[in-house]
């Protein structure tokens, strides 16, 4: 009886043991430690960061040939003005006169070596002598015939009308005898003197002289 009970308790407790075991195994296991990872978000920027700053680096600059365009073509350069150095005037009264007037052709010949333009009016007015100031009103200008340009190749000449105004026709003239004409070639601040004896009148209220644009001869 003792025998029975003794193998009784012997098959429980193996029975008891066994049932642990199998608890044991399958209950759940103990939590393992992971490696620690990187967020995606900061791996990707830290991964990301060499190549912006890479992409940022400025890459050698392309050599770039500078553009190349035709020659350009200069016209020839255009001549100078005329100027006094390089001229002489004179007179040529075979215009004719009316009316107390004198008509007369005013040139001016080239006697550089080279062409020059000659446009426009010249400066006008009687003057005691080559030196002298002027004497009365400069000419006034008569526009009934257009500026022109005027190339002057050396020896040819460019005219102009000049008219005088007997001094006699104007009481209040004051007269006084000039050596000739003072003339100021068109845009020049030099003058030529022309010998040409007249009257002038002293009083600057009274025009005896009008000056026509140049053309050609």
């Amino acid at each position: 009886m003792r025998s029975q009970q003794k193998f009784k308790g012997l098959f429980l407790t193996t029975a008891l043991g066994a049932a642990a075991l199998l608890l044991t195994a399958c209950g759940p296991s103990a939590p393992q430690t992971q490696p620690t990872t990187t967020a995606p978000g900061s791996g990707s920027a830290t991964s990301a960061a060499p190549s912006a700053s890479a992409s940022a680096s400025p890459s050698a600059p392309a050599s770039t040939a500078p553009a190349s365009s035709a020659p350009a073509t200069s016209d020839p350069a255009s001549p100078a003005l005329c100027k006094s150095p390089g001229l002489v005037a004179e007179t040529d009264a075979s215009g004719g006169g009316a009316a107390g007037s004198v008509f007369m052709k005013l040139n001016l010949t080239n006697t550089g070596t080279a062409p020059c333009l000659l446009k426009g009016f010249a400066g006008v007015s009687l003057t005691a002598d080559a030196a002298g100031e002027p004497i009365g009103a400069a000419a006034t200008r008569d526009d009934s015939k257009p500026e022109v340009d005027i190339l002057l190749a050396p020896g040819q000449t460019g005219t102009a009308v000049l008219r005088y105004v007997q001094a006699g026709n104007f009481p209040d003239c004051t007269p006084v005898q000039a050596a000739g004409f003072r003339v100021y070639p068109p845009e020049d601040t030099a003058s030529l003197f022309l010998p040409e004896p007249t009257t002038a009148c002293s009083n600057t209220g009274i025009t005896l002289l009008t000056i026509g644009a140049f053309q050609p001869a």
